[in-house]
């Protein structure tokens, strides 16, 4: 039976989990975390760096280091998210050749699946180090109000990693799984969702396994950096008042900012309010070094970010509406995401719901143990679990004058499919175009386009005469198909749509491939440091033994004597042999040092 791994690809950390013996589990990094920060950096001799390590060097490599990058995702270069990312991140966002969005690091443009394919990667290898084997597979989760874009090229990034995705699942239905698996419930809960980039709101009901949503909604521009941006505008404008000078205009000052900001956003969730020390921040050309040294207060935070924490609540109440369900229909209020530990926030759901949220999920963990879950259920056929997810915006298709007409509404169950029957608009009309938009406005072109098709050879007849059924088709796995049908002739035509992630095949094979040469050099790379630290071993035992034949009472001889500098010599060699990258000099000086070792020690027994 092959193992499916669930993974949470965050937008601040990611985290990946499977299931064991009907019990789902976290596991940990190497650092013995069970999260992993969502950072990727390149470093000045093009070394990649992931997660911590990536992290901890932001602040002096922070052109050259991505974060968030989640946001960006699916998004086209004209959005006003990208436009709004272009002033405030210190790593240059360029514009890819399809109207997407790249990162350019060192002297290489990334697509965002690349990226995301990264932290997807060391997922993958956390989970290969703990199960001893490679997983292939993976259940995936991304914000429920990922539009159909956005989630294919998360599914782009799962391939480069290496990883069949084989269900992309929303996180919040993903906290749901988590929190009702293997109990015997009978409830209805609503899931906030706060992460570190994207908002998202739940309702389902739970009823003998069965995971039912009624309705979801979101705003995947809405989570923690904008609460840290909020504490850097802060810092920044009063920094600015007292010296004249704009730390967002500086990268190192900037990244700094952002790093302190972080950290006292999360220590105001346990004190009233905390110190920030920024010693020489900047240094003005006459040598005057200046530093920043405030109190922040939870209650300025709380002010500073007061709508944000609003928009949230507004959010939950349409999605509430949607459902067709009153506040009180509401057995139990689930809280996800790193944003919820915020007291303000606890305080503001409580306010809305009118009871007290559960504290019974790891708010950082249950995102990726509810996708583990998903993966051991389609793993082993298991149907004790029956999720019934929803679509999160309404699909459908351009008609005449450039409306939107919908045929199936946002939040309808899926799979699901629907049909409506048009009619020619012109006299002798012989074929139509069928134009597919997902989104809420009544003007298709507001909308997201997913694709289009022409369906040719209908019969000359006047306008209005000549019917055509279209026909909306959604998959368990949200994939659209639609189908356009001649009602007279049966002639029909169809399509299925995969939005592109701004990415061709050609070039995710290409990506694939260089992922492929990148998995070789690194498991070469920890081979040859396994070998580096096996004759660092080796020349501290014979410094060990050179140093009690010094000591000892053994007297001098010349054999010992040549033995000694036999030994120096090779540990000497076996110094300057350790930055080597060739393996097979690197097997040579260890083989060297050993007939080294075994001799003194021969002769150390003897004396």
């Amino acid at each position: 039976m092959e193992r499916i791994i669930g993974i949470d690809l965050g937008t601040t950390n990611s985290c990946v989990a499977i299931v064991e013996g009907g019990v789902p589990k976290v596991i940990s990094n190497k650092g013995g975390y069970k999260t992993t920060p969502s950072v990727v950096a390149i470093t000045e001799s093009s070394r990649r760096l992931v997660g911590q390590m990536a992290k901890r060097q932001a602040i002096t490599n922070a052109r050259h280091t991505v974060f968030a990058s989640k946001r960006l995702i699916g998004r086209k270069w004209s959005s006003p998210e990208v436009r709004h990312c272009l002033e405030t991140s210190p790593y240059e966002i360029i514009q890819g050749p399809h109207e997407d969005v790249r990162i350019k690091l060192r002297d290489k443009e990334y697509s965002l699946p690349e990226i995301s394919s990264i932290i997807l990667q060391e997922m993958k290898l956390i989970a290969q180090e703990y199960l001893g084997e490679e997983p292939l597979k993976a259940v995936v989760t991304v914000p429920a109000y990922f539009n159909d874009a956005q989630r294919n090229a998360t599914k782009d990034a799962g391939r480069i990693a290496g990883l069949d995705i084989v269900r992309i699942i929303n996180e919040p239905t993903a906290a749901a799984l988590a929190y009702g698996f293997g109990k015997d419930l009978d409830v209805t809960v609503a899931i906030y969702d706060l992460g570190g980039g994207t908002f998202d709101i739940s309702i389902l009901e739970i009823h003998d396994g069965v995971f039912d949503v009624l309705s979801t909604a979101g705003d995947t521009f809405l989570g923690g950096e904008d609460f840290d941006a909020r504490i850097i505008e802060h810092l920044a404008y009063e920094f600015a008042r007292e010296h004249r000078v704009d730390l967002r205009r500086d990268e190192m000052a900037l990244q700094r900012l952002r790093d302190a900001a972080e950290k006292a956003k999360i220590e105001l969730s346990n004190m009233t309010e905390t110190e920030i020390s920024l010693p020489f921040i900047f240094t003005r050309d006459s040598g005057e070094a200046l530093h920043l040294q405030t109190t922040l207060t939870r209650a300025k935070f709380e002010e500073l970010v007061i709508d944000l924490v609003q928009r949230t609540t507004k959010i939950c109440q349409a999605t509430l509406q949607e459902s067709g369900l009153e506040i009180g229909d509401i057995d139990d209020v689930i809280l996800v995401g790193g944003m919820t530990r915020m007291p303000r926030i606890q305080e503001a759901v409580r306010e809305h719901f009118g009871k007290a949220p559960s504290k019974n999920v790891h708010p950082d963990e249950a995102v990726a143990l509810g996708a583990a879950v998903q993966g051991a259920a389609l793993s082993e056929g298991a149907n004790d679990v029956v999720l019934l997810d929803v679509t999160p915006h309404s699909l459908g298709i351009m008609v005449h004058g450039g409306g939107f007409e919908v045929l199936i509404e946002s939040n309808s169950t899926i799979p699901t499919s629907h049909s409506h029957i048009f009619t020619t608009v012109r006299d002798n009309q012989t074929s139509v175009k069928i134009v597919v938009f997902q989104g809420e406005s009544s003007k298709a072109m507001e909308n997201e386009m997913l694709g289009e098709f022409v369906l040719s050879g209908l019969r000359s007849a006047p306008a209005g005469v000549v019917e055509v059924e279209v026909t909306f088709e959604i998959s368990a796995d949200g994939i659209v198909s639609v189908q356009a049908k001649d009602l007279e002739t049966g002639k029909e035509q169809s399509i299925t749509v995969t939005a592109t992630s701004g990415l061709t095949e050609e070039e995710i094979k290409n990506m694939i491939e260089e992922n492929q040469d990148y998995l070789v050099e690194l498991k070469k790379g920890e081979q040859v440091e396994a070998r580096r630290a096996t004759i660092r071993k080796t020349i501290r035992e014979i410094e060990k033994l050179i140093g009690q034949a010094e000591s000892g009472d053994a007297g001098s001889t010349d054999i010992l004597d040549q033995l000694r500098t036999n030994a120096t010599k090779a540990v000497e060699e076996a110094r300057q042999s350790l930055e080597q990258i060739d393996m097979a000099k690197l097997v040579a000086t260890e083989e060297s040092l050993q007939r080294a070792l075994q001799s003194f020690k021969a002769m150390a027994q003897r004396t």
